[in-house]
């Protein structure tokens, strides 16, 4: 730990809920870096199962502090850590990540040469992740899927940073603010951000290691969670819905009626079958393994699905049927403004 009144320039900002035993590898892995230039706030945000001994048994290898509060939401916990940051520069990690021993090395030295405000980095599948998670990382990463969107790679909009790997300077924060208690926050945050005058890059080598959901089941209930959360990012910024967040709407609905046009002519099914193929070619070159490309299929398709339905169902209840036009008084109920 620091010792005296030298402050760290990072702040590591960690909401946890229920999460023992990704909290234990997170903070193991911050424990190997190289450049230890930086503090962790832990917050608890209102957990039955507590790891106030797993912080306790790191506190003496990290320069790192433990909250406990009542349990209100992630946003709120991450700007309680905001509240008790001491750093010039705010990162911010699930705690479902694993972070690579040159992180704050190679985020410093980026920083050094070509100073942003506010950064995101990508994410990527660790080799002990199950075939599971790494099958829903190509999911979420892939071209084919998401557009770039996210992962780091060719983008079909402007890049936007995510909740579990990103940062901002003070600066940023003594105007912008913390994070609203919403889904999507971070997207909500990268517009605030950008809407105030700073500039956002996207730092390609400062990657951490994200284990995503450790089933389709819950991987579904996520994406259809994104889903929605897309049409409440519409009304908070009604110019923010570009077309690429209304393909997995469109292909849930062609696949509809690919599969109902099939029951009359069986080749209708083809272009369906075209793009998992497609999808198994690029898993199985990126994965190299069989298994794993089969099971980035069934991800694939249920990340677009039930991002699809979200979208539809959130549109048609909170724009066709207007229920969603106070959108800004739901935020501010929630504590997170």
């Amino acid at each position: 730990m620091k010792s005296g009144i030298e402050m760290p320039y990072f702040s590591v900002i960690v909401p946890v809920y229920n999460r023992r035993d990704e909290v234990e590898d997170l903070l193991r892995s911050l424990t190997r870096q190289t450049d230890k230039d930086f503090e962790i706030i832990l917050v608890e945000d209102g957990s039955t199962e507590r790891c106030e001994d797993i912080a306790l048994r790191y506190s003496s290898e990290l320069d790192l502090r433990y909250f406990y509060k009542t349990n209100e939401g992630r946003s709120i916990a991450r700007n309680y850590g905001l509240e008790h940051a001491t750093g010039q520069y705010f990162v911010f990690f699930d705690s479902d990540c694993v972070i690579p021993p040159d992180y704050f090395k190679t985020l410093g030295r980026e920083l050094a040469n070509n100073y942003v405000p506010c950064f995101g980095g990508p994410d990527a599948a660790s080799d002990d992740f199950t075939d599971v998670q790494k099958a829903i990382s190509f999911s979420m990463t892939s071209f084919l899927t998401t557009g770039g969107i996210r992962g780091g790679k060719v983008q079909m909009e402007k890049f936007v940073p995510r909740s579990f790997n990103m940062g901002y300077s003070r600066e940023v924060y003594e105007k912008v603010g913390g994070f609203r208690e919403m889904f999507s926050e971070d997207i909500d945050m990268s517009t605030r951000v950008r809407q105030a005058g700073f500039d956002i890059r996207l730092i390609r080598p400062a990657f951490v290691y994200h284990k995503r959901r450790t089933s389709i089941s819950k991987f579904a209930r996520q994406t259809y969670v994104f889903g929605m959360s897309r049409i409440t990012l519409k009304l908070l910024y009604p110019d923010s819905l570009k077309a690429v967040h209304c393909l997995p709407a469109v292909f849930l609905i062609g696949c509809v009626l690919l599969l109902l046009l099939s029951l009359w002519k069986w080749w209708f099914i083809l272009p369906i079958l075209l793009y998992a193929v497609m999808l198994w070619c690029a898993a199985l070159i990126e994965t190299r393994s069989f298994k794993i490309a089969t099971l980035a299929v069934a991800t694939s398709f249920t990340q677009l699905c039930s991002y699809g339905w979200g979208f539809i169902k959130a549109y048609v209840w909170k724009i066709l049927l207007k229920h969603g036009r106070d959108i800004n008084e739901e935020i501010n109920m929630r504590k997170g403004k």
